[in-house]
């Protein structure tokens, strides 16, 4: 039996419209009044999960949400933090220097100061669109030591990125937890911080074992937690990569695949 539910939000529980459909809503309620823990997993910072947790009703005490790819895990109601992981200021001005090399832009999370970059671009606007920030221009250079950072990104047109992941140093991935969320956001975070870790920490949290984890996503930034699960499910849109390591493939974002897979295997419905 299926004890707890973690779902990605872009590619996975979102269609193509940014939305949660209809039959998702309805699959998630129906876990969660059965006794299943649902819980989000996302690469966004929490303001830009509020509006999903709310529209689902995971706003509870005993509501978490993973954010920031598992950096930081929280208790919902009281956004009491559960687990954070952080790299720091000389991260982000290395990981800077080196991207200005390889000819790609950079943003950041700064806990001080939110979204950060050295200077405005589409991606970065992007970034702040979907997820209602704002945008601080800050040269890196002039950042604390010791600043709290939660993810580096570097993020171009997908050409333009591919051809910089080619040229990245082979000890960098000693270094870091090098994630591509998406085509155009190579994401840098601490070796210990990714979805795996921020949903067993959760699991952890009610004693649930792995075994009774369905998690459930479409990008290389979800391949820790479905390797963790019980049950790992790709999307239909997911990379080759991830469906690879999945345990089941069920539809697209765009044809209610995280309902499908939430009828069939918590659900039991034929």
């Amino acid at each position: 039996m299926y004890k707890l539910v973690a779902l990605d939000m872009d590619g996975t529980l979102l269609n193509s419209q940014g939305a949660i459909s209809p039959r998702n809503k309805q699959a998630i309620l129906a876990a969660i009044a059965q006794g299943t823990r649902v819980v989000l997993a996302s690469g966004r910072p929490l303001e830009g999960m509020t509006w999903a947790l709310e529209e689902l009703g995971m706003i509870g005490n005993d509501d978490y949400v993973a954010c920031y790819n598992g950096t930081l895990v929280y208790q919902v109601a009281g956004k009491k933090l559960l687990r954070s992981q952080t790299v720091t200021g000389a991260d982000a001005k290395s990981l800077a220097s080196l991207a200005t090399k390889l000819g790609v832009y950079v943003h950041a999370f700064s806990l001080k100061h939110g979204l950060i970059t050295p200077k405005h671009n589409y991606y970065t606007d992007h970034e702040a669109k979907i997820n209602g920030l704002t945008i601080t221009e800050v040269d890196f250079s002039t950042l604390s030591d010791d600043e709290e950072i939660l993810k580096v990104m570097m993020i171009d047109e997908p050409e333009k990125l591919s051809a910089a992941i080619a040229q990245l140093p082979a000890e960098i991935y000693q270094q870091y937890n090098i994630l591509q969320s998406a085509p155009f956001f190579l994401e840098f975070l601490h070796t210990d911080s990714h979805k795996g870790i921020g949903v067993k920490a959760i699991a952890d949290q009610f004693g649930i074992n792995a075994d009774e984890v369905i998690c459930m996503g479409d990008a290389g930034n979800d391949k820790q937690m479905l390797v963790y699960a019980g049950l790992g499910v790709a999307m239909d849109n997911a990379s080759d990569d991830i469906k690879a390591i999945a345990n089941h493939i069920t539809a697209s974002n765009d044809n209610d695949g995280v309902a499908l897979a939430i009828e069939k295997f918590v659900l039991n419905k034929a």
